[in-house]
């Protein structure tokens, strides 16, 4: 079994903007981090019965991110819980992290939480509701990812 030190929350500015960015980068790289060195065909093998894996789970966020800050439209969200077979844990992981600089890109643009998430088509949630529901999201998926993985081979820590 390998055990990792757990990595204490973050500590963050006093503005409620740089509290919530800095909790959801917190999250995001501990999640990422529960990928890493996780086993093939384990990290993308289904654990329990409703399917969820490892990998998936940071597929599915990166389609998230990318929905929320960048207005991207995704039309099948349980398909965004399976990575392509094809695809690499690599892969999926610099897809994950692209998506999440390009997040941060946008953020860095707004400095009132109230308006709305600059992006380009449709309604945008206010900065606010955008942050708060990404630490919902990503924090609801790492708990998931915490169990999967300590099932793969008993790695547990952020």
């Amino acid at each position: 079994m390998t055990t990792r030190r757990d990595t204490p929350p973050p500590r963050t500015g006093s503005s409620e903007t740089e509290v919530l960015r800095g909790f959801l980068d917190y999250l995001r790289t501990s999640i990422a981090a529960k990928v890493d060195g996780a086993p093939e065909p384990q990290v993308r093998t289904a654990a329990v019965g409703s399917g969820t894996n490892l990998l998936g789970l940071i597929n599915h966020l990166t389609f998230v991110e990318r929905a929320i800050f960048l207005g991207d439209t995704v039309s099948d969200w349980p398909a965004t819980f399976h990575a392509a077979p094809g695809d690499s844990v690599a892969e999926v992981v610099a897809r994950y992290r692209q998506a999440v600089a390009a997040a941060n890109e946008v953020l860095d643009r707004c400095t009132d939480p109230s308006a709305p998430v600059p992006r380009p088509a449709g309604r945008a949630p206010s900065v606010r509701w955008a942050l708060t529901h990404m630490i919902e999201e990503t924090g609801r998926h790492a708990g998931h990812a915490d169990i999967l993985r300590e099932l793969i081979d008993g790695t547990t820590g952020r």
